[in-house]
């Protein structure tokens, strides 16, 4: 007797009304994981929406510390992430050992973290900040206060040249994904194709040298730095028809989607990020079937990381 195979969609989708669950997809998953979200956006955009949901169980498509930043924001829900293995490179970086010794060279100093860390790095720190607010949140602090930006080291430089400050101090950590995207790559492809619109995320190795090219004119107005929901918004009010997109390859999808009339063009197309791909359909209906794996954080450590967390959304 053969058995009969399971529409995981349509499973998903009756388990989600049954157990008054919301699902969150980060723009870098499986089109099939977008499919049945509730809401897709960036970290700051499901941030957002974790904290305002009334569902009694989140499950997070994302990576670990998205899923520990909705446990902080939201103590009394079940937040599901479908794979435990989905990590991240730029988080692991640096941990709470580390940030607290480099706290200890610079005691004075104001700690703005990067949503990408662990709750416990987030429990450490004054600020937490997002690819889309980082600027907004370095230029609140007092200019005459250090500034330590962790853990991204291309986004730390796009900060401090955008903010023009000379007392920041940023942690040397990279994510995989955007540290291989080279400028040689993006200079080829433009050269190519001038009438597109050129997006880049602030991770991106090559966001230094793009914005100097920007500052000299070679790009003229078509070079944009943008957080992967920002990319979102300048595709749908962009006049432009061609768009080349310098970030994780996850979100051309939703960029097709939502503008069938534009056509969008990697920089690379193997720019992808192996952990964010590690959550299927067939993981969020094992999520919200057999309620794995819960994402708990420490109350302690939570009251901690919250402040930093609700200063960020305050701010943004």
């Amino acid at each position: 007797m053969t058995m009969l195979a399971i529409d995981f969609k349509e499973q998903v989708l009756r388990l989600k009304k049954e157990r008054n669950a919301i699902i969150l997809a980060h723009n870098y998953q499986l089109p099939e994981v977008q499919d049945v979200a509730d809401f897709i956006g960036d970290s700051l955009a499901l941030s957002k929406n974790a904290a305002a949901t009334d569902a009694d169980v989140i499950v997070f498509c994302g990576v670990h510390f998205m899923a520990e930043t909705a446990s902080i924001l939201c103590p009394n829900k079940k937040v599901l992430i479908p794979d435990l293995e989905a990590g991240c490179s730029l988080a692991s970086t640096i941990n709470a050992d580390e940030l607290a010794a480099w706290k200890q060279e610079h005691p004075d100093a104001v700690v703005v973290s990067y949503v990408n860390t662990t709750a416990e790095v987030k429990a450490l720190s004054d600020y937490c900040c997002t690819s889309s607010n980082a600027v907004k949140v370095v230029n609140s602090i007092p200019a005459d206060r250090k500034v330590l930006f962790l853990p991204d080291m291309f986004l730390g430089s796009y900060v401090a040249e955008v903010t023009k400050r000379k007392n920041m101090y940023i942690w040397p950590g990279e994510c995989h994904v955007h540290a291989g995207i080279k400028a040689e790559d993006i200079n080829k492809m433009l050269a190519t194709l001038k009438n597109a619109d050129f997006l880049v995320h602030p991770e991106c190795s090559c966001t230094s040298s793009t914005m100097y090219h920007m500052a000299k004119g070679d790009l003229a107005q078509k070079g944009h730095i943008l957080s992967t929901e920002g990319m979102m918004k300048h595709a749908r009010t962009s006049g432009a028809k061609q768009f080349v997109v310098a970030t994780e390859t996850g979100i051309l999808y939703r960029m097709r989607k939502e503008n069938p009339d534009k056509e969008f063009i990697p920089v690379k197309e193997d720019a992808t990020c192996r952990y964010m791909k590690k959550i299927t359909l067939e993981k969020v209906y094992n999520s919200l079937a057999h309620n794995v794996y819960e994402v708990k954080v420490p109350k302690q450590v939570a009251d901690k990381a919250r402040l930093a967390i609700d200063r960020m959304l305050a701010i943004s």
